[in-house]
């Protein structure tokens, strides 16, 4: 207290000097003030002093530093200054940085006496800065109407003085908007009165974009209201910021306003620690949380996390989609509620609790297009609890009450897992599926750093044909399906199985190997397998599938089966006459409709006539093959038959009367040829190609 009487008597006693000494005999007046110290805010070497012939007093200050960003050399003239006790007075001042002036006029009123003063920053935009000192313990500063957009001329060289970091961030992501803020600090004082600070702040017609486009919003209006206590141990806070307007699409998370965060806590030179924060949020009935941030570098060390009341039906497309499988966005949803807590310790993941009440998640399907289409995949309502532990395993248990697979229906089924650190061990899942139930056996997977991997087993329980086609809306099929494939191997994105997935059916049976699927719901879904076939009963298969008639067997291989988008893109298909004594006969239409896949002259001209005489004929033989590629089926007939002419025989001819149908066409539009056989099979007429 003596020190700043001392100070105070010693500018009122230069104020006197000047007011009586005549003017022209003072050479220069210097008052030196001592160093100021606030939060965030060190002023060191002030000095005011008028000299003989200058335009008015001048103000300079060795060191100011404004949290962590610094200047030296500031000087402060005014052309316009006056002194009327006890204040001197400034207007239309200019203030400098080494030998930059910064792009606005300062008004200011200063009291030696009681150290008080006020000042107006005049920016050339028109937006305003006030500060008012008391002289003792209160210092204000209100921001008016700060344009944060267009950052050009004055303002631009402003920002690029306070902080070229930041006003090269703002030009980058086209910052704009309007900032009105005020702040004020009182000093620490007697009878135990701590250090405090107040924020209020706001923005309003907010928006940005970066280059990249994958940050942007607008509209934003923002409000933040800050209180903060100075203690031993740092500062004690509590704050509210509130999200009032506007949308912001932070990849890939498309955000609306709504939002409002309260939360209290403690700031030192080390960390950051929210005590509490309470988050208001569309869809969630509560949410609260608590965190220790790490300050240098920015790292987040502990945290707790817990929701209550969760909608799915809002979280899930708004924030686990996006996070999660941004690719899926147009086709996953989601329903029910779901709970959650979570603990974070020393960085790492260190507890997860989830609980289910009537969840539901449902996959579209995509057509050869992409576009979303048909029913896809759905399972729910689930209920249960997955509990997880870093230190310990625990145990999951899920009831789903049933599902669908396009037109499949699955029944009631539950899931009982064990987790252990990034291991997943299930137990046996059977799903009701028909007449039969799809069985996982032992599945184990283990997270990594390429994602999921597991293996297991897949049993398919005996599946009516008749069922199955009926549910599809495929022509009716006799016969069972059945499957046992203890080889089944999962890795991101793809699924493969050893083992064999068998079709009793047409008297015979389909028998597929070397499955693999990628992408299984993905737009590039991708199958392989190699499809064996064998004494397939040709009246039953043709008269499915309205071909005509065709008495016999027949066996196939396909070889090297790839579907992209569940359409066969490529193969290597042989298909021949069963061995065995059987009657062999076929029909006027199956013969017409054969010889679609020899192309034009399939039937010789010699034999046409006998198709108006008799209506079905006698075969030794028939057989087709076909290698697929690039969209083009390579053709040949029964094997070793190949004709002098370039001809090859699909269907031999024996007994009375007998018809040989030959194919000369030996490239053929894969695509064109399916869609003509398919008219064929709707229409009922013979098909042509040329």
């Amino acid at each position: 207290m003596a020190a700043r009487t001392a100070a105070r008597c010693c500018c009122l006693v230069l104020l006197a000097l000047a007011w009586v000494l005549p003017v022209q005999g003072i050479e220069r007046i210097q008052l030196s003030i001592g160093d100021i110290r606030a939060p965030g805010l060190s002023v060191q070497g002030v000095e005011l002093q008028f000299a003989a012939g200058s335009k008015g007093p001048e103000l300079r200050i060795a060191h100011l530093a404004l949290g962590k960003r610094a200047w030296r050399g500031l000087h402060l003239s005014c052309p316009e200054a006056d002194a009327a006790f006890p204040e001197i007075r400034c207007r239309g001042g200019e203030i400098r940085v080494g030998a930059k002036r910064l792009p606005l006029r300062i008004d200011f009123r200063f009291d030696p006496l009681t150290s008080a003063f006020d000042a107006a920053l005049r920016l050339s935009s028109g937006s305003t800065v006030d500060i008012r000192y008391d002289g003792g313990s209160f210092v204000e500063a209100a921001l008016t109407r700060f344009e944060i957009g267009e950052l050009s001329g004055d303002l631009a060289g402003f920002a690029a003085q306070v902080s070229p970091a930041l006003a090269a961030e703002l030009a980058q992501h086209a910052a704009k908007g309007t900032v009105d803020a005020r702040l004020a600090w009182q000093q620490a004082g007697d009878a135990g009165r701590h250090e405090k600070l107040q924020l209020q702040a706001r923005l309003s017609g907010g928006s940005f974009s970066s280059p990249d486009g994958l940050q942007a919003a607008e509209g934003l209006a923002l409000s933040l209201d800050l209180t903060a206590r100075a203690l031993a141990a740092g500062w004690d806070w509590q704050g509210r910021l509130a999200w009032e307007g506007g949308e912001a699409y932070l990849h890939p998370l498309y955000l609306r306003s709504g939002p409002v965060l309260q939360a209290e806590g403690r700031l030192n030179d080390d960390e950051l620690v929210l005590r509490m924060a309470t988050l208001e949020l569309e869809g969630v009935d509560q949410f609260a949380l608590t965190a220790r941030i790490a300050r240098e570098p920015p790292s987040l060390q502990d945290l707790t996390l817990s929701l209550a009341g969760g909608d799915l039906a809002i979280l899930g497309p708004h924030w686990i989609t996006p996070a999660l499988v941004p690719a899926l966005a147009d086709r996953l949803r989601f329903a029910g509620h779901v709970g959650a807590g979570a603990e974070i310790r020393d960085g790492q993941l260190f507890s997860l609790d989830l609980v289910f009440d009537g969840a539901g998640v449902s996959l579209a399907g995509v057509d050869e297009g992409g576009e979303v289409r048909g029913r896809g995949l759905a399972f729910g309502p689930l209920s249960g609890h997955l509990p997880w532990s870093a230190t310990a395993p625990t145990r999951a248990s899920l009831q789903v009450q049933g599902g669908h697979w396009e037109a499949l229906s699955l029944g009631a089924f539950d899931v009982d897992a064990l987790l252990d650190g990034g291991q997943i061990n299930l137990g046996q899942i059977r799903i009701p599926l028909l007449d039969g139930a799809l069985v996982l056996d032992g599945l184990a997977l283990e997270h990594g750093a390429e994602g999921w991997r597991g293996q297991g087993g897949v049993v398919v329980e005996p599946l009516s044909m008749a069922l199955l086609t009926e549910a599809l809306g495929w022509p009716s099929m006799s016969g069972i399906l059945s499957a046992s494939m203890p080889g089944m191997r999962v890795s991101t994105g793809e699924i493969s199985l050893d083992g064999a997935l068998v079709v009793s059916v047409f008297d015979g049976y389909l028998q597929a190997t070397g499955l693999r699927v990628s992408e299984p719901f993905g737009v590039a879904s991708n199958l392989r397998a190699d499809i064996k076939a064998r004494h397939l009963d040709l009246a039953q298969l043709t008269d499915t599938f309205s071909f005509g008639s065709i008495s016999g067997y027949v066996d196939a291989d396909v070889k090297g089966l790839e579907l992209a988008g569940w359409r066969p893109v490529a193969f290597d298909l042989r298909l021949a006459s069963s061995p065995g004594s059987y009657r062999r006969r076929i029909s006027q239409r199956a013969v017409q409709n054969i010889g679609a896949l020899g192309g034009g002259g399939a039937i010789a001209a010699l034999q046409r006539g006998v198709l108006s005489v008799f209506d079905t004929f006698g075969y030794r033989e028939l057989g087709f093959h076909c290698v697929l590629g690039n969209g083009i089926c390579e053709m040949s007939g029964i094997a070793g038959r190949e004709r002098p002419d370039g001809g090859f025989p699909i269907v031999r001819g024996g007994g009375i009367p007998a018809l040989d149908v030959i194919g000369y066409n030996r490239r053929v539009d894969w695509q064109e040829l399916v869609d003509r056989l398919q008219r064929v099979i709707e229409n009922n007429v013979a098909p042509e190609l040329h």
